[in-house]
């Protein structure tokens, strides 16, 4: 069993913040990430409404616009090894799924039955460059943040699965923790994941001086000045 520097509850707590508010902590707690580990391009969110999700990544690789080429009980078999690798866990997942296809999209994974089988083998929701559909039947608190809307599975199929992949710019390695919600998604180093609590806490603090400021009726340019220079001294 795999030691992590921190704890489910960890992975939870973080679920209070929306992905920017993590993005601007990890600024702080782990500044030579400032410019990658985060999606780059619009992804397309299955419910606005729903809560950020958190946890270890559980990776894998699908294709759609043709069949594998593989016999049927082969396909089969990977579709299994797949859920039994997503139920291995040791804490809730995340799936982050890159779809290979030269038109990435072409078939969806996601939908009612997919959601609902990784709902209960402790996944929170997906991240991917593929398509989702069925989106009044998706397991009810599973999120889906995805590439696009697609009515059809074609001939969607388990590649691969538990290998670094890259979804929108963000690569991700198996057990990674990720981070999303309808802004996107980034991985947390696993030492930062007990600092950003911490680290949001002072940035609140420091944003509360030019927010009060910008409310005030005694807001000028001069006064923003001297706000910013009070917000930095803050610690």
């Amino acid at each position: 069993m795999p030691e992590y520097p921190f704890t489910a509850a960890d992975l939870e707590a973080l679920r209070a913040w929306d992905t920017p508010t993590i993005c601007n902590a990890l600024e702080m707690v782990a500044p030579h990430r400032r410019g990658h580990g985060f999606t780059l391009r619009m992804l397309v969110p299955a419910s606005t409404s729903l809560p950020p999700i958190c946890g270890l990544a559980r990776t894998g690789t699908i294709r759609a616009a043709a069949p594998s080429g593989r016999a049927a009980e082969v396909d089969r078999a990977a579709r299994i090894g797949w859920y039994e690798y997503v139920a291995e866990a040791a804490m809730p997942s995340v799936v982050v799924l890159q779809d290979l296809d030269d038109t990435p999209g072409t078939g969806a994974f996601w939908g009612e039955v997919n959601t609902n089988i990784h709902k209960a083998i402790g996944a929170q929701g997906c991240v991917t460059n593929g398509s989702i559909r069925d989106l009044d039947m998706i397991a009810q608190g599973f999120q889906l943040i995805a590439g696009s809307v697609n009515p059809s599975h074609a001939y969607v199929h388990i590649v691969q699965y538990g290998q670094e992949v890259t979804v929108h710019g963000m690569a991700c390695h198996h057990d990674a923790v990720v981070h999303a919600d309808r802004h996107g998604a980034v991985v947390i180093p696993h030492d930062a994941v007990t600092k950003i609590p911490a680290a949001i806490e002072l940035l609140s603090r420091r944003e509360r001086v030019i927010l009060d400021l910008c409310a005030s009726r005694d807001f000028t340019v001069a006064a923003l000045r001297d706000a910013l220079s009070r917000a930095d001294e803050i610690h």
